[in-house]
């Protein structure tokens, strides 16, 4: 038996002892919810205020399976909304997400979110601190802004709520803030977006023979008007530096160069799957400690219109090795928003443009919109134009590239 091997099998009894611990722990966590009656924590249910938004989430290690069908390890957010407290250890471990759960607002809901630090299983040795940092907010209080040197860092076993007065529409991301080089190139990365006040309103199309009832901001002429709504975040994973962290070995920071591109956290042909990905427990190791039926990409990149609808691309990246481009082929994209903020100047004059190719750096978002309106149906395609990212690790034809089916 070699040493990894070894080393995996003493991990996972660790590991198991740690879930056998946490199963039989009571502790409450506490979580902030105004209007919350029943206790657990999601604000949906009969008589209460739906008006207010509560999420709860873990934070952690995990697993997901890489489109050439190889394991891997990552630390993440899992969805524990909704979880009665004295279980949010037992099923937060080992339940990282990647992409992380999506957060979707409206423009002037108050939005409270709580995160666990449920451990990193795999990883005993390690006792990282998490926190949430909502990239992009003018957010009035440093100590919710996730920033640990001027707020509060989530030790192992310990929760906070967050709190946050949303009042800016536009496409926004959230990231882990702790040791961000290498929590986020782990994968503590998520979508989050807010939609304007506008909605509900019915505005015709600057076409004069449509209109629409979702639009990405408040414009007033129904010029971002959509009908198909889909975020996609770009991102890659080193996959030696995931086995390095798996494997407890020194990172390679320096050398980071990320071998598995990805949208929303999937390579072709995997981001063509509608709804979440089979589970991952399958392609494990015997001896991980896994939940059978764990699904751990539940965000899809499916993207699918009737002729004549318009689809809204969120696009962001929180990429931390390089920039990335995105082109369209046949399909052009209107870039109606940049850094949640609608493309106008100060004057208020439209600054749209089409295009079939942005980039976008670490960090930033657009808003593009897609008329199909004057194409035939069919099947396109939205793809990295960094061709050499056009791969699964070692596997070519796969990366960051999607479909787009027009019907």
């Amino acid at each position: 038996m070699n040493k990894k091997a070894i080393s995996l099998m003493v991990r996972a009894v660790i590991a198991g002892a740690m879930i056998s611990c946490a199963g039989l722990a009571s502790a409450t966590v506490y979580t902030q919810c105004p209007g919350d009656l029943n206790g657990d924590g999601d604000n949906i249910d009969a008589g209460e205020d739906s008006t207010v938004k509560c999420m709860h989430l873990s934070g952690g290690d995990g697993y997901l399976k890489m489109a050439d069908d190889r394991p891997m390890y990552m630390f993440g957010f899992g969805n524990m909304t909704g979880i009665p407290d004295g279980q949010v250890m037992t099923e937060g471990v080992l339940g990282a997400e990647f992409p992380a759960p999506s957060i979707e607002l409206k423009e002037g809901q108050p939005f409270y979110l709580t995160l666990s630090n449920v451990g990193m299983v795999m990883r005993p040795d390690l006792f990282d601190p998490h926190t949430v940092h909502f990239h992009g907010f003018p957010n009035a209080s440093s100590v919710f802004d996730g920033l640990p040197d001027t707020g509060i860092a989530i030790n192992m076993g310990a929760s906070l709520t967050y709190y946050y007065n949303i009042q800016d529409p536009g496409t926004y991301m959230y990231h882990c803030h702790v040791e961000a080089t290498e929590h986020m190139q782990m994968g503590m990365l998520g979508n989050l977006y807010v939609h304007p006040k506008q909605d509900g309103q019915v505005l015709p199309d600057p076409d004069g023979i449509r209109s629409h009832s979702k639009f990405v901001y408040n414009d007033g002429d129904g010029s971002t008007g959509y009908d198909v709504e889909v975020p996609i975040q770009i991102g890659s994973f080193d996959s030696r530096f995931h086995d390095a962290s798996e494997g407890v070995q020194p990172l390679p920071f320096a050398n980071m160069a990320d071998n598995y591109p990805m949208l929303n956290g999937r390579g072709y042909p995997d981001t063509v799957v509608q709804g979440a990905l089979p589970s991952v427990d399958s392609y494990l190791d015997p001896g991980i400690p896994f939940k059978p039926g764990r699904q751990t990409q539940k965000v899809s990149t499916h993207i699918e219109a009737n002729q004549g609808e318009k689809i809204l691309l969120r696009l962001s990246n929180l990429n931390v090795t390089r920039f990335y481009s995105l082109n369209t082929l046949g399909i052009p994209m209107q870039v109606v928003g940049m850094g949640a903020k609608q493309h106008i100047s100060p004057a208020g004059n439209k600054l749209y443009y089409k295009t079939n190719s942005v980039t976008l750096g670490g960090g930033e978002a657009i808003d593009v919109l897609l008329d199909t309106a004057d194409v035939s149906a069919g099947k396109y395609y939205l793809y990295t134009g960094n061709l050499n990212y056009l791969s699964n690790g070692d596997e070519d034809f796969g990366g960051m590239m999607t479909e787009i089916i027009v019907n």
